[in-house]
């Protein structure tokens, strides 16, 4: 794509005034950077992502308030984490961090252990052990 049309279209990144940069071809025929502040197709895609993960989200409250799943599961999935990340943040191996996610298996976790988790979602142990759901 030449560099006159790479897309300027609305989107999530040009309200937050944030612009990406993609390569386009300039005058000259030679690929260089450009600035966009996004496309339609790309603003959708994003957009449906962005409702699954809310939806998923919906889903894990549910469980939670249901006694299924602990508030670890809230909290790891409201900042986009897996358990690989989480495990990495927190220094436990990940079928532990794995068993901690189920709410039976979180009531039984002792204080340095929960704090570990509290320090890694950047809240307080209280937060942690009763989420705002």
């Amino acid at each position: 794509m030449k560099k006159e049309e790479v897309p300027q279209d609305e989107s999530s990144l040009s309200k937050a005034n944030i612009k990406e940069v993609v390569y386009a071809v300039d005058k000259d025929g030679k690929y260089g950077k450009a600035l966009s502040s996004g496309w339609e197709a790309k603003t959708i895609a994003l957009n449906e992502s962005l409702d699954l993960i809310e939806e998923q989200l919906q889903e894990t409250i549910q469980k939670i308030k249901e006694g299924e799943l602990s508030p670890i599961a809230f909290y790891m999935e409201s900042q986009r984490m897996d358990v690989v990340v989480l495990s990495g943040y927190v220094g436990i191996w990940q079928w532990r961090v794995k068993r901690h996610l189920k709410a039976k298996i979180f009531k039984k976790l002792g204080e340095k252990t929960l704090k570990k988790y509290a320090e890694a979602f950047e809240i307080s142990l209280e937060e942690l052990k009763n989420p705002k759901i």
